[in-house]
């Protein structure tokens, strides 16, 4: 964004890493990071995710377990005019402000789960200790 920001005259750029992903990768990737391995079961709108297997060292879920449904298609999400690929080319990032990425998929999805764990904790220790927390219930 400063590179953006620094240029004389204003233009649009795609920020991206000319890499493809899929959300089934990206839950399975952040599932693993939280010790859970999902599987998967149906086709198209009824298939579902479900927890495989819980590595009990690095679990960081409590309730999970065996069977239990984490993941299913919700229809109101979809796009009315869907693209079977989405990929971004950054060439001119590349070319003109001379950016390249700088973490892989796996390390932005690491870092991405250990501050929603970071946040939970911390909610949890507000909740814990009688406080509020907005946007949740107090339960």
């Amino acid at each position: 964004m400063w590179l953006i920001l620094q240029q004389k005259e204003p233009d649009d750029y795609v920020i991206a890493t000319g890499e493809s992903h899929s959300v089934r990768e990206f839950v399975e990737l952040a599932s693993r990071e939280i010790g859970v391995e999902i599987g998967w079961r149906g086709k198209g709108i009824k298939e579902q995710g479900i927890v495989r297997d819980v590595d009990g060292d690095k679990k960081a879920v409590a309730d999970l377990k065996k069977g239990d449904v984490v993941v299913e298609v919700d229809p109101k999400y979809f796009r009315p005019t869907e693209v079977d690929e989405l990929l971004g080319d950054a060439t001119k990032a590349r070319r003109v402000l001379g950016w390249e990425p700088k973490i892989s998929f796996q390390e932005m999805i690491s870092t991405m789960v250990k501050a929603d764990l970071d946040d939970a904790m911390k909610d949890q220790l507000c909740k814990d200790s009688g406080f509020s927390v907005v946007g949740q219930s107090n339960e």
